[in-house]
C-alpha cells in the first residue's frame, strides 16, 4: 500500500506538476489514514469500502479536527481513489457515496494594532536570534508572506534598494510585493551581521536561518510564533497566518482597495479576499459598539 502512495505522489508532481507544498500536505493526510487502516488491521485496499471511510471520519472527528480540515481529507482521500481506480487498483471507489462536509464559516482571526506592537517587543534583539525573529514578524506583517513563502524566501528574493521583494507562492506563481521601510531597515541589519553570525561560516541561499545555519523550516517559525505569543501575553489562537490575516486586514482598513489586496496576497480568487471585508465591518462595528453613545 505505501508503493501505491509514493507511484501517486510522484504522479501527482510529475502528471499534474502540483507544488511540493500542496503534495506534502497530501502526503501527510494519506499517512494519517494509512496508519487508521493498519490499526484496524485492514492491508489492502480491496478491503476499504464506505463503512472503513466513514469510521476514519468519525476518528478525525473523535480527534477534534477542525471541520475545515477533514473537508481537505475527504478531498485527498476522494483524489487517491480516483488514481486508484484509473490504474485498476481497486475494483469499486469506496468515496462513490460520501458526501463532502459543508466548509465552515468564520471568521479569520486578526491582531489588533496594540498586540501587533507588544509582539514586536518580545524578541531580544540584543541576541541573534532576537534580531533574526524580530525581523522575520516585520516582513510577515509587512508583506503578508504564508509561513511556507517566508521560510522558503531567498537572498537572491530581496530588492531592498527597490523596496521590493519577490516570492513563489501556491501553484508555483510569482508575485513581487512592496515591503515598508521598517521591515527594510530589520532586514539590513539581520543579514549584515546576526544571520552572518547564524551561518558559522557556512553558506546558504535562505534569509531566514535557525541557530545551526540551515533553512529555518516552517514549524520552526511556528514553534517560535507560540513562544512569542505566550510572552507577549495574547490570548488568542495566533499562528503564522494570522499575521498574514492581520497584513490584509490592517491595508483595508486604511482605505487599499480589494484588488489591490487581492494582487498583494496572491489569492487567485477574489472571492478569497472577501473574507477580509467582513472582518473589517465587524472591526467597525466594535468600535462603533464601544464608542457610541447611542450604540
Amino acid at each position: 500500500m505505501n508503493n501505491e502512495l509514493q507511484d501517486y505522489l510522484h504522479a501527482l508532481l510529475v502528471e499534474q506538476g502540483l507544488a511540493q507544498n500542496t503534495i506534502t500536505s497530501y502526503q501527510q493526510e494519506l499517512t494519517e489514514f494509512f496508519s487508521f487502516l493498519k490499526a484496524q488491521q485492514i492491508t489492502t485496499f480491496n478491503q476499504i469500502d464506505r463503512y472503513t471511510i466513514l469510521g476514519y471520519l468519525k476518528f478525525c472527528d473523535d480527534q477534534k479536527k477542525s471541520r475545515n480540515s477533514v473537508i481537505h481529507t475527504v478531498t485527498s482521500l476522494r483524489q487517491f481513489f480516483n488514481y486508484l481506480m484509473a490504474q485498476n487498483k481497486i475494483k469499486a471507489d469506496p468515496m462513490l457515496k460520501i458526501d463532502t462536509p459543508k466548509s465552515a464559516h468564520h471568521l479569520p482571526q486578526v491582531l489588533s494594532a496594540a498586540e501587533i506592537e507588544a509582539l514586536l517587543k518580545v524578541p531580544d534583539t540584543h541576541k541573534k536570534l532576537g534580531v533574526r525573529d524580530r525581523t522575520l514578524l516585520e516582513v510577515m506583517y509587512a508583506t503578508g508572506l504564508r509561513v511556507s513563502e517566508a521560510a522558503n524566501l531567498k537572498m537572491d528574493d530581496l530588492r531592498l534598494e527597490m523596496g521590493l521583494i519577490s516570492t513563489i507562492g501556491k501553484g508555483d506563481k510569482q508575485r513581487i510585493i512592496p515591503i515598508g521601510d521598517v521591515a527594510i531597515q530589520w532586514l539590513e541589519e539581520y543579514t549584515k551581521d546576526a544571520r552572518i553570525q547564524l551561518l558559522h561560516g557556512k553558506e546558504s541561499p535562505y534569509v531566514f536561518l535557525n541557530n545551526h545555519g540551515h533553512q529555518l523550516t516552517r514549524q520552526g517559525i511556528w514553534k517560535n510564533l507560540k513562544i512569542m505569543v505566550k510572552k507577549a501575553g495574547i490570548k488568542k489562537d495566533v499562528t503564522p497566518h494570522t499575521l498574514r490575516h492581520s497584513f490584509a486586514t490592517t491595508l483595508l482598513e486604511n482605505g487599499a482597495d480589494l484588488r489591490t489586496v487581492q494582487e498583494l496576497l496572491g489569492h487567485a480568487d477574489i472571492s478569497t479576499t472577501q473574507i477580509y471585508t467582513h472582518v473589517t465591518k465587524k472591526h467597525l462595528t466594535e468600535v462603533y459598539n464601544k464608542y457610541h453613545p447611542r450604540a
